[in-house]
């Protein structure tokens, strides 16, 4: 009977796009979660001309990427400009990560990932929901209540906490 020797198994990759401005206990959550159903996880880092991010380029993978210093073997943070699906084919992801908070959001979702299909049938999407606890957070919920002196704590990392202070210095009360 001849030796029959298996394939070493390749590892998965997903992509998990987002603008991330700034990335929340919700993106963090999903990104988790995503590691235990994926080998890899590359971050992409959105360049949308449409969009006017609070923080640069630069600023916001450096709170990503300071946000995964223990799975940084297991985490790749890139910015992508383009059509998405394509970058994962080339990349060799077999998935795109989207996170669902509401019924609201699943329309838009669920046709970007039909024009996904149809333009690489190789890159599936998988759609994950934030913990409870992370259900109602966005970044630009995040950016609003930054600018208007609001407590994110506990909703944004504390690093990005310092980030979302200096641009939006809260004024000395000694007057």
């Amino acid at each position: 009977m001849p030796i029959h020797t298996p394939k070493p198994k390749q590892p998965t990759l997903a992509v998990y796009p987002g603008t991330f401005d700034p990335i929340t206990f919700g993106h963090i959550d999903i990104i988790r979660r995503g590691l235990k159903m994926f080998d890899k996880i590359i971050i992409t880092v959105a360049i949308n001309s449409a969009k006017t991010p609070l923080f640069s380029l630069e600023e916001r993978i450096a709170m990503i990427k300071e946000c995964f210093v223990r799975e940084q073997n297991r985490i790749e943070v890139e910015s992508v400009s383009g059509l998405l699906v394509e970058y994962a084919q080339q990349r060799q992801a077999t998935a795109i990560i989207r996170g669902l908070r509401a019924v609201s959001d699943f329309d838009y979702e669920f046709q970007l990932a039909l024009m996904n299909r149809k333009l690489e049938r190789t890159v599936d999407t998988i759609f994950l929901m934030p913990g409870m606890r992370w259900i109602f957070i966005s970044s630009s919920i995040i950016r609003d209540a930054a600018r208007h002196g609001g407590n994110v704590n506990g909703m944004v990392p504390g690093h990005v906490i310092e980030q979302l202070k200096k641009k939006f210095p809260v004024p000395d009360e000694e007057e």
